[in-house]
Parts: structure tokens; sequence; C-alpha cells
């Protein structure tokens, strides 16, 4: 008798796992051959066809666990969520793709640690591919270039904030700026232009506020997510992981006892340890993972600086009487200045001239006020406004 025949059978439960394994595999095998197809290092290439390898062979493994169950494997195609990826990666370049990747390759790992034999002994293959991603999305940098990449990413911390600011002022006072200009095109009462730009200011401010947390939030919750698999990983396999760590400062150009004495002392502090892994292996500064809520709070009152301004000449506008032309050219000549001022600050990022940089952020601006205006002033004739 065949070992198909001997073998017990799986219950329901068992072959829907292990169908859902193959699908997850069949997936795993599509995406590398996609990454591979649209690398063009030939070197990267390889490891990308490498990790498919591996996945086929986990593949392989499913199929003979639902043949040993009496069930014919389903197969199938890659899944939609697979294709995108696949066309990101040629659209926008291979390593745009990676986080998404190395985090279902963290998935997976969870998973399969949480099965049987079978899926305990696949597990460590799909942690060993979660670091390989990691380090093909860092790149294969010197260790002089990758601690200068680190310290760009330290220098941009602070500017990032900064950098969001000007944004979220910029933002608010075009906006603003347009929506105004558009009531005051059509000839309406001051009341109604000053009711348009405090509702858009509100509108807007709460818009971004809100974008703002979700956005933070979202990618708080994948770092905390990522740093509590390695931490799982640390209290599962010490092990391993100070061979990791010794990997790591071999790579930095330590001597290899050196670098292993290294390793040994972090390893000492389970908490140090792990700030060391997640700083080498992520990319991460655990410390310093944002805040949703002072993003939130940071995007609001930007965004309020700017649209304020172009309101502010509307306080003084009498409310039952049509605006004139003058609180309208207050507004554009309060606007205008702020809009200057926006585009040269963005100098400081871009490192173009400031003139050049507030002339173009007045000139797009002016663009989109002119715009509202004319079609405010063609409504408002139109409507009888």
């Amino acid at each position: 008798m065949t070992s198909h025949e001997t073998a017990p059978r799986a219950n329901a439960e068992e072959v829907h796992r292990y169908q859902q394994n193959l699908d997850d595999e069949i997936d795993g095998i599509a995406v590398y051959l996609l990454l591979a197809q649209a690398e063009p290092d030939p070197k990267r290439r390889a490891i990308f066809e490498e990790l498919a390898e591996v996945e086929e062979r986990h593949a392989q493994v499913w199929r003979e666990k639902l043949l040993e169950a009496g069930v014919q494997p389903r197969e199938h195609g890659p899944s939609l969520k697979i294709r995108l990826i696949g066309w990101t990666a040629r659209r926008f370049g291979v390593r745009s793709v990676l986080p998404m990747v190395r985090n279902m390759e963290a998935g997976a790992y969870g998973a399969y640690m949480a099965q049987g034999e079978a899926g305990q002994a696949i597990a460590p293959d799909e942690r060993a591919h979660r670091k390989t991603l990691a380090r093909m999305e860092r790149g294969d940098a010197e260790p002089a270039e990758a601690i200068a990449s680190r310290e760009k990413w330290h220098r941009t911390g602070g500017g990032g904030t900064l950098r969001a600011s000007v944004f979220g002022v910029s933002d608010g006072l075009v906006s603003n700026a347009s929506l105004v200009m558009g009531f005051a095109g059509a000839q309406t009462e001051g009341k109604f232009v000053l009711l348009a730009g405090i509702a858009g200011l509100l509108a807007g401010a709460f818009s971004m506020g809100t974008g703002e947390y979700v956005s933070m939030r979202a990618q708080r919750e994948m770092f905390e997510r990522q740093i509590g698999l390695e931490k799982a990983e640390l209290e599962a396999m010490p092990e391993e992981e100070e061979r990791e760590l010794a990997l790591i400062y071999r790579a930095k150009g330590l001597p290899q006892a050196e670098a292993e004495a290294m390793a040994a002392r972090l390893m000492e502090n389970p908490q140090i340890a792990l700030d060391t892994l997640v700083r080498e292996e992520l990319g991460l500064d655990p410390g310093v993972l944002g805040s949703p809520w002072g993003a939130a709070i940071g995007s609001f009152l930007t965004f309020v600086t700017g649209a304020v301004i172009p309101v502010i000449p509307f306080v003084f506008a009498a409310g039952g009487s049509t605006v004139s032309i003058g609180f309208v050219v207050a507004s554009a000549a309060l606007s205008a200045v702020a809009l200057f001022g926006v585009g040269a600050s963005l100098s400081l990022f871009t490192g173009r001239s400031a003139w050049l940089s507030g002339l173009r952020q007045l000139g797009l601006g002016a663009v989109a006020a002119a715009m509202t205006f004319a079609i405010g002033r063609i409504i408002g004739v139109s409507t009888g406004v």
C-alpha cells in the first residue's frame, strides 16, 4: 500500500489549513518570480529566483499533505494582490514593494509557528526570507555608506516635521484662498465670503488632521508589529539572533572575534539586544516611532495657519453688502505675500533659490485663485446671486 493510503486522514479543519497554506505559497512563488522579472540587477534577480524555488518546495509539502488526506490540491494563479504588487514593481521599481513582501513573510512566519510540525519546519525559511528582503531593501551599501544613510535618516527626522508644517500651511493657504476668491468673484455679500472661508478652514483642517492621524497610526502599528516579531524571535532563538548581531558587526568591518564578543555582550541585556536588532535590521528607532496625535494636531494647526490668512480682510467687511473690490485686493495681497514666503521656505529643503521657489509658489497659487475667481464671477452672473 502507498503512504497516501496508510496515512491517517486529516480532518476538515486541517485540510482547509493545508489548502490555505498552498494558496499562500503559490502567491509567494508568483511574487518572487514577478520581482525577478522586474529586477534589472542580475545578482538581485538571482536571489528572487532562489526564493521562488524555496517557496515551490514549501508548496509541494502542502500538496503532499492534501494528497495524504485524500484531497486533490486546488491550483490557481496569483491573487489580485500579488498581481498589483508585480505591476507596482514594474512601474515604480522593486524596492517600492519590498516592505509589503517582507510583511507578508513576517505574517507567514507567525502563522507557521502556530501550526504543527510541518508548519514549524517551514517557519525558519520564512524568517530567513524576511531578513533577506530587509537587507535587499536597504541595499548592498558599504559600511561607510550605510552609516551616512542612517545619519541622513536622523537628520531628516526633525526636518520631516518642519517640512510637513510648511506643506500644511501651503495647502491651507492655496485651498482657502481659492475658495474665498471663488465666492468673492460671485459678488456675494461679505458675510457669505467670510462664512465660506471659515467653513473651508475648518473642513480642510479637520480633514488634514484626521488623515494624518490615520496615516501615522497605521505606520506606528506596522512598526510595533515588526518590533514585536523581532522580540519574539529574540526570545525563541537567542543563539541565532546573537549570530545575526555578530554578522552585522562583521559587515561593518569588525574582525570576527570582536564582532562575536560585542554580540555576546549585547545579548546579556535583552532590551539592549532588541533595540540594536531593531535599529540594524529594520532601520527603526524604537524610541521615535511618531505620535499619531502629534501629527494630527500639527497638521490641523498648520492648515489653519495658512487658511486663515485670505479670510482676515473679510472679517472687517460689511455683513449685508456686496463685498467691495478693496477687500478682495487686500485678501489677494496678504495671500500673495504668504505664498511667496511659503515657497521661499521650501528652498531650505530643495536647495534651490529662495526667490525662484517663492515666485513659483506665488504663480501656482495665483493661477488657482484667479481661476476660481473667474468661475465664481461666471456663476454669480448666470445665477444672479
